[in-house]
């Protein structure tokens, strides 16, 4: 099994989305699962950085709106 290099796996994703991962893969003489799978894994990665924060506690809910009632008297 052949290993690829970081900066060669991100190459390879932004051409395969700029032309394709067909053309892509037939381009660069990779398997065109290869290319396939870096994509789903680039994809889950941003999923992971744009998920919301771990929930709250309900302590912590509490002072939350115990914060914004005041802020909002204040108003």
């Amino acid at each position: 099994m052949q290993r690829y290099s970081k900066e060669f796996r991100e190459e390879a994703i932004s051409l395969s989305d700029e032309i394709g991962p067909k053309k892509a893969a037939q381009q660069l003489g990779i398997n065109y699962a290869t290319i396939i799978d870096w994509r789903k894994k680039r994809k889950t990665k941003e999923k992971k950085e744009k998920s919301p924060e771990e929930p709250k506690t309900v302590e912590e809910l509490q002072k939350e709106i115990a914060e914004l009632k005041k802020a909002n008297d204040i108003l």
